[in-house]
């Protein structure tokens, strides 16, 4: 379980130039990199550990090199996955991007296998755009005691997706359960429209059943002695 920062299955993203000089320059450009860590903070965006190759320009080689140079905490939306495109995709606004900051300082990374070699589909704004699967980060509490992580009603991951198709083909987005679909139909049927769910806001336990206040019971276990 990582606080803060953890590594990831690393993957190539171009990287939005204004992010590195304050939003004040460089807009409409980019610098290459690697994504190779991410952080969680409550109530942010997640945000990544990059180091800048330097491959995207020649002269980057000898004047005002940065290959090798790290950033922490680069906002998600700065990434842009390094796929073959006809031209760079548009901002999308923070909240379409992660449509829910992350929930705590605790949370795990997992490629989920059986589902990572199949084409996924996310909404964003309304709209349906294909995408490729990196990774999933999901947030326990720990410690933090306005933390979201194990509420049941209000617990979200975040699948971190490249967009593959539309106007915001490259941009690379984290997404919430209710908010992507895994599309395999030589898997499972997909069907049509939404599935008919309602969200549980129920926990679960053994130990809270009134059958724990009997100790016959409690300590049944292999070596008790026959009940009468």
């Amino acid at each position: 379980m990582a606080y803060l920062t953890s590594n990831i299955p690393y993957f190539k993203v171009w990287i939005r130039k204004e992010f590195t000089h304050n939003h004040r320059d460089f807009h409409g450009e980019y610098l290459h990199g690697l994504a190779i860590a991410v952080t969680a903070i409550p109530d942010r965006s997640l945000s990544f550990q990059v180091v800048f190759t330097g491959c995207e320009d020649e002269d980057n080689r000898v004047n005002g090199p940065h290959g090798g140079a790290m950033w922490a905490r680069m906002p998600i939306q700065s990434l842009v996955a390094d796929e073959v495109l006809d031209e760079f995709p548009p901002r999308i606004p923070n909240h379409f991007v992660q449509p829910w900051d992350c929930s705590s300082r605790h949370f795990s990374i997992i490629r989920y296998d059986r589902t990572s070699s199949s084409p996924w589909i996310t909404k964003i704004d309304g709209q349906f755009y294909n995408a490729k699967y990196y990774f999933t980060i999901d947030y326990t509490n720990g410690d933090e005691i306005t933390s979201l992580g194990d509420d049941v009603a209000q617990h979200k991951q975040s699948h971190v997706l490249a967009i593959t198709n539309g106007e915001f083909k490259g941009q690379i987005v984290a997404q919430p359960n209710n908010r992507v679909r895994v599309t395999n139909p030589a898997l499972w049927v997909t069907g049509d429209g939404a599935p008919n769910f309602i969200p549980s806001q129920y926990e679960f336990s053994a130990e809270e059943d009134e059958s724990y206040m009997d100790p016959e019971y409690t300590f049944d276990n292999l070596y008790a002695d026959k009940k009468k």
